[in-house]
């Protein structure tokens, strides 16, 4: 496995996607074009400056989607309509 370095920010709310209705998750667009891949991606970096990692999923929109587990929301002290803001800094191949 390769990391290959990112420098991409993105914000979004925090909200629940239709399937399945217990995650929550904040979408990041135009994610396919940035990253060249509708596949999940693994990255690293910081989320509202917590450091995270976890597997962008693609949201079959051209974008891809980050879930975010109850230890991280509690992390970042965020609720579902809450904006966090993201850095991507690493992406494992």
């Amino acid at each position: 496995m390769t990391n290959r370095a990112l420098d991409l920010h993105f914000a979004g709310p925090l909200v629940h996607p239709a399937m399945p209705a217990s995650w929550t998750v904040v979408f990041m667009p135009d994610s396919k074009a940035l990253l060249g891949t509708g596949n999940p991606v693994k990255v690293s970096g910081t989320m509202d400056g917590h450091s995270f990692s976890a597997t962008l999923m693609p949201s079959g929109e051209n974008g891809h989607f980050l879930s975010l587990n109850a230890a991280l929301r509690k992390l970042v002290g965020k609720q579902i309509g809450d904006v966090v803001n993201v850095h991507l800094t690493e992406r494992s191949t």
